[in-house]
């Protein structure tokens, strides 16, 4: 007896022989097909968004134009997981996985811009590179 998952040279050269994956009762595997109109719009969308973003860097809106980045590489990167990663077709417990890490990551970088913003009034001059107000 074979363990699971293990080559069996049988199997193969039934396969070679012209029978299909049913006939040896291997289960089908997930796979979804992108239409290639869906992946060129989110293409499309996603040279918009960069042209965009290369846009906004020209415009000084203060503080502003870091929210404004920020928000458009969240639309690129969310459609990138979505279609390119095949997310939006997947089981929603991988979503949810996804979405959790992504929030611990978010909180991480929170941490550590609180610590810096504490921190920044204590820097010596000439000690470390400044930072903006």
């Amino acid at each position: 007896m074979r363990p699971e998952g293990q080559f069996d040279s049988r199997k193969a050269t039934a396969a070679a022989d012209g029978a299909t994956m049913a006939e040896h009762g291997a289960p089908h595997p997930y796979v979804h097909v992108v239409p290639f109109r869906v992946l060129f719009g989110v293409f499309a969308s996603l040279l918009v968004l960069t042209v965009l973003t290369v846009a906004a860097t020209k415009v000084d809106l203060g503080s502003t134009n870091l929210v404004l980045a920020m928000a458009i590489a969240t639309v690129k990167a969310a459609l990138v997981v979505l279609y390119f990663m095949h997310m939006r077709y997947d089981h929603p417990f991988n979503a949810v996985v996804f979405v959790t890490a992504l929030a611990f990551v978010a909180l991480f970088v929170m941490l550590t811009l609180l610590d810096t913003v504490t921190y920044q009034p204590e820097l010596i001059p000439g000690y470390a590179p400044a930072l903006a107000p």
